[in-house]
């Protein structure tokens, strides 16, 4: 795992530009956290996805300004350029799931959605669910079968069944996760034409958010009009896209007035802002406090 240096959140990377290498990993909980705590426990983000599964042990889980509390089973998926961090326990004992996202999807639009809107980053739900009792051998199978994979380096199809164990195990979880949420009565997020859509627009909210495109923009970027791009989102979100980009730059900010150590200004101009009066204003208005007050209130 690389680390970039850089003076804001320190970002990991998985052979990032090194097309050559495996773009996977796979390593034992406990272990790592012994090795990695100093870094693993600050706030970080990754150019990769992170699964956790915390088979025992108990603490807490920090993802983007909010503490979920670890148990045994957990389990945690940590989309790119999310933030977060272990706390201070080393106990833990489980699994770390690393990939980068071109090892699992190629032009795949099920699971592009899969990752970018299920179980990673879904924007309705918590990033971590707790799989029970049962599945665990099932999931133990898959990961013995990836670790027998992955100590024969110059075998034929190593990757594609890497890619298919891998694959196999997080369909797994995402069934196991779809029965919790029915048993609770909460709505589950099929993958229809519509939400694929929505994807595609979250997307181009990642990609493009500091730098002040318009929803007619957008809409041009997804060769949609203005109008079926604002019917999308409030069928399937109950927003406007317009919601949706600021609330993607007030996360970014927060992140960084968080877990960096530009001042506002700087901040400011980072997202788009070429007057750090108006992203005061902005930043105000849409998060309830100036921006230095909330620095305060998180330091």
């Amino acid at each position: 795992m690389g680390k970039a240096s850089s003076n804001i959140i320190s970002e990991y990377h998985l052979n990032k530009d090194q097309p050559n290498k495996l773009q996977f990993a796979i390593h034992d909980l406990h272990e790592y956290i012994k090795q990695h705590h100093g870094n693993a426990s600050r706030p970080h983000i990754h150019s990769f996805y992170q699964v956790i599964w915390f088979q025992s042990g108990k603490g807490t889980h920090y993802v983007d300004f909010e503490a979920y509390p670890v148990t045994d089973n957990a389990m945690f998926f940590i989309s790119m350029n999310q933030v977060h961090y272990f706390d201070e326990h080393t106990d833990y004992h489980g699994v770390l799931i690393h990939f980068n996202e071109p090892f699992l999807v190629k032009g795949n639009n099920e699971l592009e959605y899969f990752l970018k809107c299920s179980l990673f980053n879904n924007p309705y739900q918590i990033p971590s669910c707790c799989i029970g009792s049962g599945l665990e051998s099932i999931l133990e199978e898959y990961l013995r079968q990836i670790k027998d994979e992955l100590l024969k380096e110059e075998k034929f199809g190593r990757d594609e069944l890497l890619k298919t164990y891998l694959q196999a195990f997080l369909i797994q979880v995402q069934r196991r996760k779809n029965e919790y949420e029915e048993k609770n009565g909460q709505p589950l997020f099929p993958a229809d034409e519509k939400r694929l859509q929505v994807v595609q627009f979250v997307n181009l909210i990642d990609e493009n958010y500091n730098k002040g495109y318009t929803i007619a923009e957008y809409a041009k970027l997804m060769h949609v009009s203005s109008r079926t791009l604002s019917d999308l989102i409030s069928q399937v979100l109950n927003k406007t896209p317009l919601q949706m980009v600021q609330e993607r730059i007030i996360l970014e900010a927060k992140r960084l007035l968080l877990h960096s150590s530009l001042n506002v200004n700087q901040i400011g101009y980072r997202l788009g802002f070429e007057d750090p009066s108006y992203f005061v204003k902005y930043f105000k208005k849409h998060a309830g406090i100036p921006p230095t007050e909330f620095r305060k209130s998180i330091s």
